[in-house]
């Protein structure tokens, strides 16, 4: 590993601080070096706030040495105004010389723009170090962007024989069977957390009347999204507390009116995925969590509309029940949450 891949490595170590609070903008770090000192580094928090570039540069006790320094950074300096100036700006105003870029910023905003700028100034500037590691930093951010959609993932529990849930639940109540031990669940709340939305069908919320929240992890609720065709759902389902923002596809106009629920009439006699797709896309939602139930899950599996899934396998035997989806494990990667093995599956068509 060369001098400049080993300051991206530490670049896309400082984003990862800003996972699942970066939205919608993408996780970035980075790095300022001079006489072979690291002398600044910052990643990018929060929308809104700084941007990573913006927080190395601050960080500099003495701004002198900017003028003979280099600055690494995981994503292309953004060239356009938003919430915050462009990046590429400050870096030209403190005429750092040396620029070192992981990758260039899919957003049709910037894509190419800052590095042109910067390069335009005088500066050196090298593109492509760690290139795919820096991708897949921002596989949400890169899927948004290049195919107009949000990063899903797949996600679901299931028995030993392959079961999502008994034929009949032990507990008649309005709450879910648990395949999985505590700390696998809290694993998904720690999942939850990371992504920006989360989905379940109308038989999920029916049986089980999630909250869909990160009640067990310390980081923001995404947001909810849910299937009910024909308005089935209890009004006062967990779904409808107005605690998250929530958004509910179904074939007629509701007939009341929820303060942080948002109403989306689609066509369930067609494909829905699509339709879906594209009103996640409108609300400018990255990355979603499916978590349910069987018909929903098949459904983008089937469309082959997905980009990876985490399955649980718990320890108990159902024998008979509602039978987990059908998905290939090919290149699958298995580790353990204590009993419960958990397989992760990336789509690569």
């Amino acid at each position: 590993m060369n001098i400049h891949e080993e300051y991206i490595k530490r670049c896309i170590a400082l984003a990862q601080n800003g996972l699942g609070s970066t939205y919608p903008n993408p996780m970035v770090g980075s790095v300022i070096v001079y006489d072979g000192k690291i002398i600044g580094e910052g990643w990018h928090k929060k929308a809104g706030e700084p941007h990573a570039e913006v927080n190395a540069i601050r960080s500099v006790k003495d701004k002198s040495l900017l003028q003979k320094a280099t600055i690494y950074v995981s994503l292309e300096p953004c060239s356009h105004f938003g919430k915050t100036p462009p990046c590429c700006d400050l870096i030209i105003k403190y005429k750092i010389p040396n620029v070192v870029v992981g990758t260039v910023d899919p957003n049709e905003k910037v894509a190419g723009r800052g590095i042109k700028k910067i390069t335009e100034s005088g500066a050196s500037v090298i593109v492509g170090i760690l290139e795919n590691e820096c991708k897949e930093l921002n596989k949400r951010f890169f899927t948004f962007h290049t195919k107009k959609r949000p990063y899903i993932i797949l996600k679901w529990a299931e028995s030993q024989d392959g079961f999502l849930a008994p034929e009949k639940k032990i507990n008649q109540e309005r709450k879910p069977f648990w395949i999985t031990n505590p700390y696998s669940r809290q694993l998904v709340h720690k999942w939850r957390s990371e992504e920006q939305a989360i989905l379940v069908g109308t038989q999920t919320v029916i049986d089980d009347n999630p909250k869909l929240n990160t009640r067990d992890w310390s980081g923001n609720n995404p947001t909810r999204v849910v299937l009910d065709q024909n308005n089935r759902i209890s009004k006062e389902s967990f779904v409808f507390d107005d605690s998250v923002k929530t958004i509910l596809f179904t074939k007629s106009e509701m007939s009341f009116s929820a303060e942080n629920t948002t109403f989306e009439v689609i066509d369930f006699n067609r494909n829905i995925i699509p339709q879906i797709i594209e009103v996640l896309y409108k609300n400018q939602i990255q990355s979603i969590i499916i978590e349910g139930g069987l018909q929903t899950l098949q459904s983008f599996i089937d469309k082959n509309i997905w980009d990876e899934a985490r399955i649980f396998i718990g320890q108990n035997l159902f024998e008979n029940g509602t039978k987990a989806p059908i998905l290939s494990k090919k290149n699958a990667i298995k580790t353990h949450v204590q009993n419960d093995e958990l397989i992760y599956v990336r789509n690569h068509d």
